[in-house]
This record gives structure tokens, sequence and C-alpha cells, in this order.
């Protein structure tokens, strides 16, 4: 496990291992440092949502402890804002004081536990240089990923190494069946417009269900599985788990909530309601029109662009383009004219039946066994609304037609 950037010089690995054989020599002559994982549970600010952990060395030598922190990162570097959108951040490692790591969770509320491994004097030692090196300025930047290589997934990898494989060849064998999808989208709930913006921009990719391993991309996920894990000869990982911080804020949510059904009322409901409101107030419905459009197409805009133009793969061939095509911007001109009790346009009456056509083939293909996007709830909201929506409009050409 390297906390670097690609291209690293060879001569700081070999640096990193000799540290390593000193730490070995040192943790016979003076005693191993204790190794702990801390782990603390979710905030309430949006990049706390996920929960976060670090590596504690701990030297039983009078000094205080260190935590190998993995999650920092810089807002003020002049391309962040830049970065963060193409999803290429950059973030470091940082090696400092345990009680100064801890303030800030301290100040906000978050709950933080620690895990003490059984680590060997070699394990230990190797682990507690090799995170020494790592976060050196030189070593400590690198290409963050959200669900791939983030700050939890470099505290498994260094732990992995330290064992020798050992969680990587254990946890690869087993599953939760857990998803990306409904890791990011349990956690992000509680932020509606968050939870709301990962169910609707993650693609196929995120609904692939998950070993272990891979889903200790979430901190508590590798925190439970660090209390499973066992050596060939039955010894535990975990020797002991103790609470550093209460938690004073709600719970993480157990599951990520399953609102199909309520989406299919909802659809319908609006469907029915639009056609009803069609007959008696049609300029309300233009306005209704021109806001769902609006809407639709900057999603579908935001959608391409995270497909097309980002690092986001996750998001990449997104199905909800199907229901919120960019050309839905196409029919704001029709619906301000509809508004004003004027006719849409020709060129309108052809896009609307294109817009529902495109969503129609989107439910469609739900039935190919190749359309594994767990998107379900977005096709029984969206397509009656645009179902319900072309039939008005359509309805309110052919009456203007036959007024002349």
């Amino acid at each position: 496990m390297t906390a670097s950037t690609e291209g690293r010089p060879a001569a700081r690995w070999l640096a990193a291992w000799v540290l390593a054989a000193l730490a070995l020599f040192a943790g016979v002559a003076l005693g191993a440092p204790r190794v702990g994982v801390l782990t603390m549970a979710p905030g309430e600010v949006f990049f706390e949502r996920f929960g976060h952990n670090a590596i504690v060395i701990d030297p039983q030598d009078g000094r205080e402890p260190t935590s190998y922190n993995f999650g920092y990162f810089d807002p003020g570097e002049p391309d962040f804002l830049a970065r963060f959108v193409a999803g290429t951040m950059r973030y470091r490692l940082v090696a400092l004081p345990l009680e100064a790591d801890l303030a800030q969770y301290r100040a906000s509320g978050r709950g933080v536990s620690v895990q003490w491994l059984d680590l060997d004097a070699t394990e230990a030692g190797a682990l507690a240089a090799m995170l020494e090196v790592n976060a050196r300025p030189e070593n400590a930047v690198y290409d963050y990923r959200y669900f791939t290589d983030n700050c939890s997934t470099r505290v498994r990898d260094a732990l992995d190494a330290a064992l020798g494989g050992l969680l990587k060849r254990t946890l690869t064998a087993s599953s939760e069946g857990n998803t990306h999808r409904s890791e990011a989208v349990r956690l992000a709930s509680p932020a509606v417009w968050m939870g709301t913006g990962f169910h609707l921009g993650l693609a196929a990719k995120a609904d692939r269900p998950l070993s272990r391993w891979d889903e200790a991309f979430i901190p508590m996920r590798l925190a439970d599985s660090l209390r499973t894990l066992k050596r060939a000869d039955g010894r535990a990982i975990v020797v002991s788990e103790a609470e550093v911080l209460p938690h004073r804020l709600a719970p993480e949510p157990a599951e990520m909530p399953q609102l199909g059904f309520e989406a299919a009322v909802a659809g319908f409901a609006l469907a029915l309601g639009l056609l009803w409101l069609g007959r008696r107030a049609p300029r309300t419905v233009a306005a209704f029109a021109g806001g769902f459009w609006l809407l639709a197409g900057l999603a579908g805009v935001t959608l391409l662009f995270l497909w097309l133009g980002s690092g986001h793969d996750f998001a990449w061939g997104n199905e909800n383009l199907f229901l919120l095509s960019p050309l839905a911007l196409g029919l704001l001109p029709g619906a301000f004219r509809a508004m004003r009790g004027r006719p849409p346009g020709r060129v309108f009456g052809v896009l609307i039946v294109v817009v529902l056509a495109l969503a129609g083939l989107g439910a469609f293909l739900k039935l190919m066994p190749f359309m594994k996007q767990a998107n379900v709830e977005w096709v029984v909201l969206l397509l009656p609304l645009h179902w319900a929506l072309a039939r008005h409009f359509r309805r309110l050409a052919a009456t203007t037609t036959a007024d002349r």
C-alpha cells in the first residue's frame, strides 16, 4: 500500500523497508508499538456522512500516540473546485498527535471507537515504519476515488500489507450483498438532497454486489469485518475495543430507503392530476411543465457531463438519461408560449413525442437482462409525468387546430 502518486522513486521504497527493518530490531529491544484502528461515526456535514477512520500507532514509551489520517484535503488549492467536479481530487496522509486528531470529532459530537490489534513485533514495526515514510510530504498525496481509493481503503490496504494479505484473502471470499449504491444512498439519506443525488447519479456499475473487502470503503464496515477476522491459528486480530468519544448525533441509517411503491403512487397521482387540471387550468399545467422540463434537462446535462467529461466512472452510462434527457430543454420555449395562451409550435409537438419515446424506451429496456441499473423508482415516478404532459399538450394542440 502506498499513499504516493504515480512514479514514486524506487529509493523511497528502499528507505521504507530499511526503516521497517530498523523498527523490527527496535521492537525486539524496546517493545513493539501498539496498533489500533480509529473509527469515526458519520457527521452532519456532507463530506462527513460516510464516517472516517485512521490508524493509531502507540509507541508505549511515554510519548503520545500518533494518528495516521488519510482524509486530509486542501480546499485552498487553486484547482480544488475543478478537481472536485471532475472527480480527480487529491487527498493526503497526515500524521498528528492522537488528541489533536480527536479534537474536531469531540467538538462536532461524532463518536469515535478504537480497535486494538494483535500484531506481532515484526508486523507492528513494519507498519509503523511504512506509515511514517508515507506521511512525508513528498509521499503523502494520493489521487482520491470515492469508492475504490479513499480514506478507509487506504487504512484497509495498510493493515492488509502488515498482515501479509490476510484481510484480502479472507474478505474477498464473502459478501453481505451490499452495493456501492445501497451504501452511498443509505449513509447520505439523512440529507435528502444528497441521498437523491447519489441515487440519481450512480449508474449500473454501482449495483454490483460487493465483497466484504470492497465494502470496506465504508469505515464502519471495515470495523465490522475486523471484529470477525482471525489468523490461521484461530487468534482474533482485534484483542480489545473501546469507546474513545461518545456519539451525540443521530445514528447512521440501517439500510437504504426502498421507495419503489411510493414513487409509483406519486408518479401516477401526479399524472392523473395533471390531466384533470389541464382541462381547467392549462396555463398552470404549462407552468408546471416548464419547471419540470427545466429540472429534467439540467439533470440530463449533468448526467451527460459526468459520463463524458469527468472521472466519476460510477456515473458513466447512466440509464436515467432516458428519463432525464437534455432534449427536455428544447421544450421550454413551447411551455412559455403555452403559459401565455399561445400554441406551443410544431417543433415542440415533435420534440415532446421524442422525449416521451426515450422515457418509454428506457422503461422497456428495464426488461432486458443487460440493463442492470437499480433505477425502477425513477422509471415509475418520471414516465407517468412524461406521458401525462405529452397527452395534455397533444390534446391542447388538437383543440387549438379544431378551433381555427
